[in-house]
């Protein structure tokens, strides 16, 4: 079984992201028993059947839109973003208006081409989860995670800028 970074800890991954093989549609490929993560377009095609899965995530390709699930959040334990490539950015726009804007509170993964320079920057537009590439050592990614102390930006993770949150002393007047 695959490790997965979770909330800062290295666990055992029991999710199957499912992928689409050549000649499958959203409408006709199966969705097996168990913990899946579907891509979006076969949530989409196969709502009704699915919604009564009680072990369901679904993922979402660097151009789909996160507000498709404005109205069906709830059923999800697991929403995944795939990074289809390491410098393919739109992922990180997509965490932050499902966290901000549409208010998902669930297991937010980083899945596809996700290495450790990119762990700190997306736990701070919402990630808690990230499927490093099979290929990177996952205990030196979670490093990724602390390699800055500080913040100046706002983002998710901090509603200050670091100007508001520093206390400054004041200087003496210059003579």
């Amino acid at each position: 079984m695959p490790n997965l970074i979770k909330d800062k800890v290295v666990i055992s991954d029991d999710w199957t992201v499912l992928r689409l093989a050549e000649g499958e549609t959203a409408e006709s490929v199966t969705v097996p028993e168990g913990k899946f993560i579907v891509p979006l377009n076969v949530w989409q095609a196969q709502r009704t059947t699915l919604q009564a899965r009680p072990q369901l995530g679904v993922w979402l390709a660097s151009d789909d839109r996160p507000e498709a699930l404005k109205d069906d959040l709830a059923p999800f334990q697991v929403i995944a973003v795939d990074f289809p490539k390491f410098a393919d950015g739109r992922g990180y726009s997509i965490a932050y208006n499902l966290r901000a804007r549409l208010g998902y509170t669930g297991e937010l993964r980083a899945i596809g081409d996700v290495l450790r320079d990119q762990l700190f920057y997306m736990q701070r537009v919402g990630f808690n989860a990230f499927a490093v590439r099979a290929d990177k050592n996952i205990h030196d990614a979670l490093k990724g995670l602390t390699d800055f102390s500080e913040k100046y930006q706002t983002s998710w993770d901090e509603k200050n800028p670091l100007f508001r949150r520093a206390k400054r002393e004041a200087q003496p007047a210059r003579d």
